[in-house]
């Protein structure tokens, strides 16, 4: 079958289960447009999972169907999400990422961490991993992050070592880095509101629930859990991946003929020090000083414009930044217009009538232990964050879940279900497509890493939230 009949087909089966669903009687209790758009909504959604389009024609499709049905009203309800401040905080951190990887500041601080750390393979994979974190904060897209910076990095050492994909020589350095390094993205991608582009969504679902999640709040919320992660989840992997070779003091040198070749920092680097600096300074402190972590974004964006780091047409060609700002756009405004029509609310209670009676400490880890496996059928974590994380906010605040508790447990889990499969997550592709792990390893390794980092997450995280105040 041809790919334009695939799509077709994909295309006949999502229309079919938003008819479906929009003919079904409506629920008593519920208004005849919150069950309308529900219908619009889930097709969107089904849309995503089976790519049946790309993410941004989807969404359109999706809007145009509420206009033309009369759903939603054009003026004042149907465009709201391109004016929500959250997603321009992250369509402006998309273009300062560019900054990084256009000026070589990324490279440079990647060959760095290897430079000191890259004596042994087991260095080699902290070096990695550090260099993701310090991107993490300013790079929405944890997918450009892995693949246009640590991956390509990674891959060269891998090959350096004679390790080549889709070979029994994978096994020397490239199986063990490739797994090291794409799940540590998935830890840093939970660490910073900023760090994967779908986080946003939870803030948004966490103040329409009255929880003010600020990005100051998240980061200092992940810090102890997100950094023991980063810490451990490499020396497991080396545990039961161990590479064949261990030590890399060509790696160093590598990375020190790396470093001489791109020479003294360049200005343009500087200025992207300078306006990191000022973004993570004013991201953590500028609630205390009224200043908004949209506004401080702008004002990084701006520096970087006027110093010429950054052009016009940088910002124009960053197709990531304005494919994000359509379609989430439109998925926050269907997830915000769900809530206030009265669906949201009324489907939450209808699950909140299974775990009745159950001790808020019982049904919070049975709720979350739910939204995280049911990751294996969704390839978007947008998709999954979307289409489950509004229900379970407030089913979880119903049954007695501090709320604050709640919604960032969820924005932590959100990241880390990435592990579980080779499509559930956008870096994962990027690196199982590279050849160096077999598909029986991947999904093994995600399910063993997804117990880990669980257990991190709600036991050493769980006691440093309770120190925090959260619960």
């Amino acid at each position: 079958m041809k790919n334009s009949e695939v799509s077709i087909v994909k295309l006949a089966i999502t229309f079919a289960i938003g008819l479906t669903i929009w003919f079904i009687p409506v629920p008593q209790g519920l208004d005849i447009r919150a069950w309308h758009l529900f219908a619009i909504f889930l097709s969107t959604i089904i849309g995503i999972i089976l790519k049946a389009l790309p993410m941004g024609s989807i969404c359109m499709t999706g809007l145009a169907v509420s206009l033309f049905t009369g759903t939603l009203n054009l003026k004042t309800e149907a465009l709201t999400g391109f004016s929500n401040s959250t997603i321009w905080l992250i369509v402006i951190a998309f273009f300062i990422a560019r900054g990084f990887i256009k000026t070589g500041l990324g490279t440079r601080i990647a060959y760095f961490f290897i430079y000191i750390l890259g004596k042994k393979t087991l260095g080699l994979s902290y070096g990695l991993a550090l260099t993701d974190l310090v991107l993490a904060p300013v790079t929405p897209s944890n997918t450009a992050r892995a693949g246009g910076v640590i991956f390509p990095i990674m891959k060269s050492l891998s090959l350096s070592y004679d390790s080549n994909p889709n070979d029994p020589s994978r096994k020397k350095v490239g199986e063990f880095l490739t797994l090291s390094c794409f799940h540590v993205d998935m830890i840093t991608s939970a660490m910073f509101m900023t760090a994967m582009a779908a986080n946003p969504l939870i803030a948004q679902f966490a103040g329409e629930n009255g929880v003010k999640l600020t990005w100051g709040s998240w980061a200092l919320a992940a810090l102890v859990p997100g950094i023991v992660s980063l810490a451990i989840i490499p020396l497991i992997l080396y545990k039961f991946y161990k590479p064949e070779i261990t030590e890399t003091p060509n790696a160093k040198e590598h990375a020190k003929e790396s470093l001489e070749k791109m020479g003294p920092m360049t200005r343009p680097e500087w200025t992207m020090i300078g306006v990191f600096i000022f973004l993570i300074t004013l991201w953590i402190f500028g609630g205390s000083l009224g200043v908004a972590s949209t506004t401080t974004a702008f004002g990084g964006l701006a520096v970087l414009l006027i110093s010429g780091v950054l052009t016009w047409d940088d910002i124009k060609s960053e197709k990531g930044a304005w494919d994000t700002l359509i379609w989430f756009g439109v998925l926050v405004m269907m997830a915000s217009y769900l809530n206030k029509l009265g669906f949201i609310p009324w489907f939450s209670q209808f699950v909140s009538s299974e775990v009745t009676g159950m001790a808020w400490t019982k049904a919070f880890p049975i709720l979350l232990g739910i939204y995280f496996y049911s990751h294996y059928i969704f390839a978007s974590s947008t998709a999954h964050v979307t289409a489950m994380a509004a229900v379970f906010m407030l089913v979880g605040i119903n049954v007695g879940v501090p709320p604050m508790l709640m919604a960032l447990s969820l924005g932590f889990f959100s990241n880390l279900f990435g592990c579980l499969t080779h499509y559930g997550a956008g870096p994962a592709p990027v690196f199982f497509g590279s050849g160096f792990v077999d598909l029986s390893d991947w999904w093994k390794v995600g399910f063993g890493i997804s117990i880990v980092n669980i257990l991190i997450w709600m036991i050493i995280g769980g006691l440093w939230w309770k120190i925090l105040g959260l619960y």
